[in-house]
């Protein structure tokens, strides 16, 4: 018998509650700084459309009866992903509105979109790219990959490409433009995958959130690759993306922004969330359950659950500062093996575990000492057989800090 039970401290609890302390004294912060914490905290203000043809405006209506109208008078290619875009099928009205709106609903502009991108479709055989096998084993789950879902059903696409700081890897992949082109059809194989997952449904789920980890970037050897990658996307794929999230972002990212920025659109840039080094965790959980967020960017996913059905749960709490809080979990039997994991995100906490018998004059069992917990540690894996029947106390102690609140998972 064995019971499993991942944990991540954020909703705040009331037991245990510390004699309150004088707030401290505001403390100046530097303009960059208020500026980055604006970026990770606010909300942006994209809305992602829900495409309930009754919530359309009547002129938008319109325009998308004449983009039917329109596409019929083409004599083009009348499919996309395996949905016909003309007979009524309430899925094409979502395809065609993504074009619509990327077009300010222009019609003969969103026309013009949806033909090149049918004809780049036809041309680059998107259709069977997930049947194939790029020989791109080494970047799976490391540079591309879809990985879980947002609270609300997104599938999340994490991107990274610090391992091509290496010369010798960027030359493998990136050394000439066959291989370049390779590569850009190895990452809309990825993409593909993550389009696979949307419903295209009114109300459904028809968006991916995409996370872009810019640790070690090696930004100008990457230049061509990604102002081609994000041409590619933009042309063929919009409205694919409901949020941007940039994670590790380094100083210089004002820098790199101002690169890419020519290439995207204002609505395009509503949808970036903002995340410098060291605030990973905490800005992830703001959008992703932490049984969902990868080991490495401190949530309690690793690549080998995914093959085991949906995450369990994990339990949520916030440690604020000057808080110690104990977790129970209780009805341990005899000889059942009980597993956990803990992951903090927000501030480094201090942790231990221990099993308390239900029996009379037992001893209370240290099963793990007190040791501090950094949030840039990977998630803890725990596991204990009791001899007896009892309870597994968890404490998570945040006391040593008034200022800061901590995030255990």
């Amino acid at each position: 018998m064995e019971a499993s039970s991942p944990i991540s401290v954020q909703q705040t609890l009331e037991d245990s509650q510390p004699e309150p302390s004088p707030k401290p004294s505001p403390f100046k912060k530097g303009f960059v700084t208020s500026l980055m914490e604006a970026a990770t905290l606010r909300t942006p203000s994209f809305k992602e459309d829900t495409y309930f043809a009754s919530h359309l405006k009547s002129s938008e209506k319109k325009a998308l009866q004449e983009l039917k109208e329109r596409l019929v008078a083409s004599n083009g290619p009348d499919s996309m992903w395996g949905i016909p875009l003309l007979g009524g099928d309430e899925r094409a009205d979502v395809i065609l509105l993504k074009f619509l709106r990327a077009r300010d609903f222009r019609v003969p502009d969103s026309l013009q979109m949806l033909l090149k991108c049918l004809s780049w479709r036809k041309d680059f055989e998107a259709d069977n790219i997930l049947e194939e096998d790029l020989g791109f084993k080494e970047l799976e789950g490391v540079v591309a990959y879809m990985h879980g879902y947002d609270k609300e059903g997104h599938p999340l696409c994490y991107n990274a490409y610090g391992m091509f700081k290496d010369k010798d890897m960027y030359e493998r992949i990136f050394g000439d433009d066959e291989k370049l082109k390779k590569f850009l059809r190895w990452r809309v194989q990825v993409l593909e995958r993550g389009i696979k997952l949307l419903h295209f449904k009114p109300g459904g789920i028809n968006s991916i959130i995409q996370v872009t980890d810019l640790k070690d970037m090696p930004k100008r050897e990457l230049r061509v690759a990604s102002n081609h990658i994000l041409s590619l996307f933009q042309d063929n794929y919009p409205e694919m993306v409901a949020r941007k999230i940039f994670i590790n972002v380094p100083w210089y990212f004002s820098v790199l922004y101002s690169m890419f920025s020519p290439f995207l659109t204002q609505r395009t840039k509503s949808k970036f969330v903002i995340s410098k080094e060291g605030n990973v965790a905490e800005t992830l959980y703001k959008f992703i359950r932490p049984e969902d967020v990868p080991v490495q960017y401190g949530g309690l996913s690793r690549p080998s659950d995914l093959q085991n059905g949906p995450p369990k749960p994990a339990s949520e709490f916030t440690v604020k500062g000057g808080e110690k809080v104990n977790i129970q979990i209780e009805g341990i039997e005899a000889g059942a093996t009980i597993t956990w994991d803990i992951v903090v995100g927000g501030w480094d906490l201090e942790y231990n575990a221990e099993f308390v018998p239900n029996a009379e004059g037992s001893y209370t069992i240290a099963v793990e000492k007190p040791r501090k917990i950094a949030t840039t540690e990977e998630a803890m894996h725990n596991s204990f057989t009791p001899k007896e029947a009892g309870k597994m106390v968890l404490s998570v102690d945040n006391s040593a800090s008034r200022k800061r609140k901590g995030k255990c998972g």
